[in-house]
């Protein structure tokens, strides 16, 4: 544990899975008071922690004040290991906030120490934030960082009687396929905008660090015998009832053919049967391949968007 610079009696230090319930606490804090409700749940606060490319020691920070309670958290992410690092900055309302700049500072310097230490001579630093999250807002700009683009949240409520389209040769994976479905996945993200590789190996290593995996929610289309689109569900969402679409694909030469759209409904068929109130994903509003009016032609709508700034990296 150390001074957290510029905030006299405040301390930081890297974080550790004890720290789950303290960093929960914040997180949900700053949701009720941005969203209205909670966002985050104890199992991506896990994820996170435990990530193959993230060490909580140094890539995690837990600021407590004067008392000594812990009132923000932030940490770096970079699961591609490419030029371009994420930073996320939770505070307690009306609590945390003095943490912002001290602890967006710390991420800058450790995120330019990966960069070069990932063979790069250049690099970037992304942060998130909503709108209505002034003060955050108003640190990032000071700090150098600059609009880039919105992303959204869409969700679609679920009655229960939703049920897999007809027509189309849609099916859970099979293990031995997940080369391939990672495979698409990486070619159907080639053409956008943000899009860095992830190797197969490291896909994986991901994979088996996760709490869980609902192997039953992950589905493949198939044209001619061949897997020509996949869809990734996630357990991230299930304490609010929800089933969480994390990854939708289609090669390029089977988009608009209908194929987006029947994973889709499979997904939600698949998530009603379970009693999932919901569906939700999130989606980049600049995305060229036609998502969000893919999301909207089946039923889902924005719930909130989030403002992504970006500021490059001093190597």
């Amino acid at each position: 544990m150390t001074t957290l610079p510029g905030l006299d009696g405040w301390t930081v230090r890297g974080c550790t899975l004890r720290d789950v319930p303290a960093i929960l606490a914040i997180t949900r804090a700053g949701d009720i008071a941005a969203l209205g409700e909670p966002d985050w749940s104890e199992d991506e606060i896990v994820e996170t922690l435990t990530a193959p490319a993230e060490d909580p020691a140094v890539d995690t920070w837990l600021a407590a004040g004067p008392d000594g309670e812990p009132v923000a958290w932030a940490y770096v992410d970079n699961p591609q290991r490419g030029p371009r690092d994420n930073v996320e900055l939770y505070g307690w309302p009306g609590r945390g906030e003095p943490a912002y700049g001290p602890l967006l500072e710390l991420a800058l310097v450790r995120a330019a120490e990966r960069a070069s230490r990932n063979g790069f001579e250049r690099g970037v630093l992304r942060a998130g934030t909503l709108a209505s999250e002034t003060a955050l807002v108003a640190v990032l700009e000071a700090h150098g960082f600059s609009f880039v683009k919105r992303h959204a949240r869409m969700t679609r409520p679920l009655s229960g009687d939703e049920r897999a389209p007809e027509g189309f040769d849609i099916r859970p994976v099979h293990p031995d396929e997940l080369p391939r479905f990672h495979e698409v996945l990486e070619s159907a993200f080639a053409d956008t905008p943000d899009f860095q590789p992830t190797a197969y190996a490291d896909w994986r290593t991901a994979l088996d660090s996760l709490p869980s995996i609902s192997w039953d929610e992950w589905f493949v289309a198939l044209a001619g015998g061949e897997i020509v689109g996949v869809l990734q569900s996630a357990d991230q969402a299930l304490e609010r009832g929800e089933g969480w679409v994390k990854n939708l694909a289609v090669l390029r030469g089977h988009r608009k053919t209908g194929i987006g759209g029947a994973l889709l409904r499979t997904a939600f068929a698949a998530y009603a049967a379970k009693g999932r109130a919901t569906a939700g994903l999130g989606v980049d509003l600049t995305n060229p391949t036609g998502a969000y009016h893919l999301y909207t032609g089946v039923g889902m709508r924005v719930v909130f968007a989030a403002d992504v700034y970006e500021r490059a990296l001093l190597l």
